[in-house]
């Protein structure tokens, strides 16, 4: 592994590091100020995983983001999005 791809590794983590200490932040909060969020993140650990030959499954990567299975997440920690919330990521998807 080159120094490139330990720095790169590390930098991953401490971004799952710093989502898991913001559960306070909703995904489609993520989703409306920068564009991905963390079934995104999932989504690209996948295809990365993918390919690299590994078969690590979406809900595999899931758990991986998330520090445990999104089932157990999404009723521990997600809310409903509010009208607000809503009507700002549909017109991010017009945009």
């Amino acid at each position: 592994m080159s120094e490139t791809d330990k720095i790169e590794a590390a930098v991953f983590r401490r971004l799952l590091e710093h989502l898991d200490s913001r559960k306070d932040v909703q995904n489609i909060d993520l989703m409306n100020l920068a564009g991905f969020c963390r079934n995104c993140l999932s989504k690209w650990y996948a295809a990365a995983a993918a390919e690299l030959g590994e078969d690590v499954g979406y809900e595999e990567a899931r758990e991986h983001v998330y520090g445990m299975p999104y089932s157990e997440w999404k009723a521990r920690y997600q809310t409903p999005a509010t009208a607000e919330q809503q009507a700002a990521f549909e017109a991010r998807k017009q945009d």
